[in-house]
């Protein structure tokens, strides 16, 4: 929950190669004060079956910048019996590569001012991803 002080933040991920929400992904928040300050981590959370993150930290007073990382290497490498429609759709993937997915993790930096609630979506396959500022 935003303050006058503080800003706010959630997220969710959306799997555009199956249509369906991203679940079990972990994600992990850092913040920092100014352009030149430190990434300070806050800790993390995995999205639920609604693909949802609803229990991020909070953010410090005085945060100007924060970060997500997404850990989705883990997420694309879930054993096909257990998301039998990704399994479909990764059928038509690029043969004789290492990974499923091109991009093993995905970090998104944005700019926060107090008082604000950002809600960041990811929208995300095995060889692109979107984001941008929810509502």
């Amino acid at each position: 929950m935003s303050t006058d002080t503080t800003a706010s933040v959630s997220t969710h991920i959306l799997d555009t190669s199956v249509g369906s929400p991203a679940r079990g992904v972990a994600v992990r928040l850092a913040a920092r004060a100014g352009r030149e300050g430190d990434w300070r981590a806050l800790g993390g959370s995995a999205t639920d079956a609604d693909g949802r993150c609803k229990d991020l930290p909070a953010l410090p007073e005085g945060t100007t910048h924060v970060r997500l990382d997404f850990e989705v290497e883990r997420y694309f490498e879930q054993d096909p019996a257990t998301t039998p429609q990704r399994a479909d759709a990764q059928q038509d993937a690029p043969a004789n590569r290492d990974s499923e997915t091109f991009f093993p993790e995905v970090t998104v930096t944005f700019a926060v001012r107090p008082g604000e609630h950002y809600h960041v979506p990811l929208l995300l396959n095995p060889f692109g991803y979107s984001v941008y500022r929810g509502s």
